[in-house]
């Protein structure tokens, strides 16, 4: 019977001390899954921040050297429109230089705007043909240099928008991975309740039946 008694008084020493750690084990496991899903969240918005900027500059390369053919076969009736286009990708590389700070963003960026540098200077040089009326020029300069030029740019765009693509797939997986951590963590604190649970329902018949057997013995 003692050892009957201690046995039953450590299972309900054992629960009590379950049912105070069980909570405080939930909410800690629950606060550190918010908290690296929260992480992990911001980590995904910055790089779809940056993947969109990436393919802003790409379209931007292309839009611009659109309308810059575009103005040297209509007289410059559209140079309106590419220097729009320019003051709006302009506007996107600045973004960039202050948002892409990785080694390899850099570079990207840095012969993006070298090139760029060289692409407006001809621009110059074929406007004032333009407007000189030397089409002659204006058709050396665009379909030579400032071609290749445009080629150069597209390239560097591309390859930037594709390094921001793939940084952008493992953030995202990443932070599946941290959900379904997370996940895990809460079915294992929820089983560890269940355990909790059936401990106290045996202890709790131990004692009915300890119960039982003192009233008939009386």
């Amino acid at each position: 019977m003692g050892s009957g008694l201690v046995t039953i008084r450590a299972k309900l020493y054992v629960a009590i001390l379950l049912c105070v750690l069980g909570p405080v084990i939930t909410i800690a496991v629950a606060l550190h899954g918010m908290n690296q899903l929260g992480d992990r969240f911001d980590e995904v918005h910055d790089r779809a921040e940056r993947q969109a900027l990436a393919l802003d500059l790409k379209f931007g390369v292309t839009d611009f050297n659109g309308w810059q053919t575009a103005y040297g076969y209509d007289n410059g009736a559209s140079r309106g429109r590419f220097t729009a286009s320019v003051r709006e990708f302009r506007h996107d590389l600045a973004d960039a230089r202050r948002m892409l700070t990785d080694p390899q963003e850099r570079v990207q960026l840095r012969e993006m705007s070298a090139t760029f540098d060289r692409f407006m200077s001809l621009d110059d040089e074929a406007f004032a043909a333009l407007q000189r009326g030397d089409e002659r020029r204006v058709k050396q300069i665009f379909l030579g240099p400032e071609l290749k030029l445009f080629d150069s740019m597209a390239t560097r765009a591309d390859d930037l928008a594709r390094y921001e693509s793939r940084r952008d797939n493992a953030t995202e997986k990443a932070f599946d991975d941290s959900r379904e951590a997370s996940r895990r963590g809460l079915i294992a604190v929820a089983l560890g309740a269940t355990l909790v649970i059936i401990l106290l329902l045996v202890t709790a018949a131990d004692i009915a039946r300890m119960a039982l057997e003192g009233g008939r013995r009386e």
